[in-house]
């Protein structure tokens, strides 16, 4: 036994073992081929055709004003209170309902405004809005 000398069993080695690398490649080439033909099994489903063509059903605005004396126009047109309430009925009617634009004078008493609403409201108009012009 010599201690300063070295056999050649104690060299390192330098190389990677492919051996184990083979191995781990050939069990996924199998579970592969395995599962593949089980993934091309499909269920037929008859889904439902739709078309790609938008719709441009834009519901009608109808704008409602009333002036400083409490006047209302339909649309610029004057209006009396039963015309009005006869015209909303026949708006709420209507497919697709139209949407109410609430035009209101800044110096009506807002008692008209109201009562416009409330007569929207009982003719079933769903759709109320109310236009403002911004502050200066």
């Amino acid at each position: 036994m010599a201690f300063g000398t070295q056999d050649d069993t104690d060299e390192v080695m330098n190389e990677i073992n492919m051996t184990p690398l083979v191995d781990v490649m050939l069990v996924l080439l199998i579970i592969f081929i395995i599962t593949v033909p089980v993934m091309k099994h499909a269920i037929n489903i008859d889904l439902p055709r739709a078309s790609n063509v938008p719709q441009d059903a834009k519901p009608e605005t109808i704008r409602l004003s009333v002036d400083a004396a409490g006047q209302y126009f339909w649309n610029d047109v004057p209006v009396t209170d039963a015309n009005l309430t006869l015209q909303l009925q026949t708006a709420a009617a209507r497919q697709p309902q139209p949407e109410l634009h609430i035009r209101g004078d800044k110096a009506v008493r807002y008692e008209r405004v109201a009562q416009a609403m409330a007569l929207a409201q009982q003719a079933g108009v769903r759709k109320i809005g109310f236009i403002t012009e911004p502050a200066r």
